[in-house]
C-alpha cells in the first residue's frame, strides 16, 4: 500500500483534517502538493475564494494544476475574467467542458434545457466533465465555504469520498476556505489587487450559468440568485459524490 492509499483512509482523513484546520492556508495547500503533486488539483468558477486560494499558491511557489468548467452557458464577463486571471497569475488555467455541444443538447433533450430541467442541464454541463477530470485526481481542492449557503454549513475541510464503488476508488476533497466568511475573501481580493468577476459590482453575489442567475440584494443566502423559480441550491457537483467511512 502506498502513502498515499493510507492517507486516503478513513481513519487518515480524520486526522489529517484536524491538523489541517489548525494551518494557514497556504500549509494546507503546501501539504496537499507535497503529498500528492499534480493529483491534486484547484476547481474554481472564479467565486472569491477560489481567487484567494490560487493567489496563496501562487506567491508561495506552489504548481497546483487549476482547472474550470466551461459549460457553454457562461457570462461573457467570466469568460473575460479568465483570461484576465491567467494574465495576472502568469498560469494557465484549464477549461473542461462537456462532452455534449448544446446543439446536441437541444436536439436530443429539447432547447433551453435548464428552463424545464435544470437538474438534467446541470447534470450534463458540470457533473459529468467534473467527474472525467476527477478521474485523474486524488485530491479535488474547492472553494466550497460554509457562510456560502445551508447546504454546506456542513462542510469539513477535509472529505472523503467513494468515487468509484466497483473499483473501491475513494477520493478527497479538500475546502481550505471552508471557515472564511464572505468580507475576508473580499478584503482579501481588495488589498492585494486580484481581478474579479465585474458582475460582482452589479448585484451578482454568486456567479454561475447565465441563464440560470440573477442579482440578489445584500444579506442572506448567497447563493439565493441562482436557479430562480426552482426548488435548487446546487447544480450537483458538491452533492453527487457519496461521503465514505
Amino acid at each position: 500500500m502506498s502513502s498515499t492509499d493510507i492517507l486516503l483512509s478513513a481513519d487518515a482523513v480524520d486526522a489529517q483534517a484536524r491538523t489541517l484546520a489548525q494551518a494557514p492556508l497556504t500549509e494546507v495547500l503546501q501539504w496537499a502538493f507535497s503529498t500528492f503533486g499534480t493529483t491534486a488539483a484547484i476547481g474554481t468558477s472564479f467565486q472569491g475564494a477560489g481567487l484567494v486560494m490560487i493567489h496563496h499558491a501562487v506567491q508561495a511557489g506552489i504548481t497546483l494544476p487549476v482547472f474550470t468548467l466551461d459549460t457553454g452557458l457562461l457570462f461573457p464577463e467570466t469568460l473575460e475574467l479568465k483570461a484576465r486571471l491567467e494574465a495576472f497569475f502568469g498560469i494557465t488555467i484549464e477549461t473542461v467542458a462537456p462532452a455534449m455541444s448544446l446543439e446536441e443538447q437541444a436536439v436530443e433533450l429539447g432547447d433551453a434545457l435548464w428552463k424545464q430541467r435544470p437538474d438534467a442541464c446541470c447534470h450534463i454541463r458540470k457533473v459529468e466533465p467534473l467527474k472525467e477530470r476527477l478521474k485523474t485526481l486524488s485530491v479535488w481542492i474547492t472553494g466550497v465555504r460554509q457562510e456560502q449557503a445551508a447546504s454546506r454549513q456542513g462542510a469539513g475541510i477535509l472529505e472523503r469520498y467513494l468515487f468509484d464503488p466497483l473499483l473501491e476508488r475513494y477520493i478527497l476533497k479538500l475546502n481550505p476556505m471552508t471557515a472564511w466568511g464572505r468580507d475576508a475573501v473580499w478584503n482579501y481580493l481588495h488589498k492585494h489587487g486580484i481581478p474579479y468577476n465585474p458582475l460582482h459590482d452589479r448585484g451578482y453575489r454568486s456567479i454561475g450559468c447565465f441563464p440560470c442567475t440573477r442579482p440578489t440584494a445584500e444579506g442572506g443566502d448567497e447563493r439565493a440568485g441562482r436557479w430562480t423559480g426552482f426548488d435548487k441550491s446546487e447544480c450537483g457537483i458538491h452533492t453527487f459524490l457519496a461521503p465514505a467511512r
